[in-house]
């Protein structure tokens, strides 16, 4: 690996932001969810999370021009569950949902701990994951339709987290683990190697400087 490739995987890996999620709720058309994933790994995002009820999450499109290869993907089996796993980590879940104590999406701080909540595309979020999560959200419109497409959605809120972050000086210090930071390091610069050592069972070898392996 060239010196300038791993210096630039570290910087973008030096930005991401654990305590920022997106959990998505039966979004079944794969440009959706690809265009969302994309969304996440510019401003930062290091996982996602996903429930589809139907079937598994599906495929990624070409939408995504492969930052799913950069954005960690978490499939849930029912939105119960994820919910309450997020929530038992520290998170507080946002849904953009359309209801009576919905807030505005700016009024939210998103320096803490957040997990957005986006729905099905035709249906929005479920009744049981809006009793579930801690707040509905959402972005006001002036216009005949009500609500925009998922994945603008998604992106507008996602936006709007970043530049409160941006703010508060949070993309300036490293905030994942050490630990985390260099497995991911690894499996981002060495994919074919990492892959290896996990049918293998290996630890990770370490890197120098340089981003070589150190034997």
């Amino acid at each position: 690996m060239i010196p300038r490739r791993y210096e630039r995987l570290k910087q973008v890996l030096s930005k991401r932001q654990p305590d920022l999620t997106v959990l998505t709720e039966d979004v079944h058309k794969p440009h959706n969810l690809s265009a969302i994933i994309r969304t996440c790994d510019a401003v930062g995002v290091f996982e996602v999370h996903g429930v589809n009820s139907n079937s598994k999450v599906p495929t990624y499109s070409q939408v995504a021009q492969g930052t799913e290869k950069w954005v960690q993907i978490h499939t849930h089996n029912h939105i119960k569950t994820a919910i309450a796993n997020l929530q038992e980590s520290g998170f507080k879940i946002y849904a953009a949902h359309l209801s009576e104590e919905a807030l505005d999406y700016r009024d939210i701080d998103y320096t803490h701990p957040t997990a957005i909540l986006v729905g099905a595309e035709k249906y929005g979020v479920s009744d049981l994951a809006a009793e579930l999560v801690d707040g509905h959200i959402i972005i006001p419109m002036m216009g005949m339709v009500q609500s925009l497409n998922v994945s603008v959605a998604a992106a507008v809120i996602l936006f709007e987290a970043q530049r409160q972050r941006l703010a508060a000086q949070m993309y300036d210090r490293v905030n994942l683990d050490p630990e985390i930071f260099n497995k991911v390091l690894f499996e981002w610069g060495y994919p074919e190697l990492a892959a290896m050592y996990q049918r293998r069972g290996n630890p990770y070898p370490s890197l120098d400087e340089q981003g070589n392996i150190i034997h």
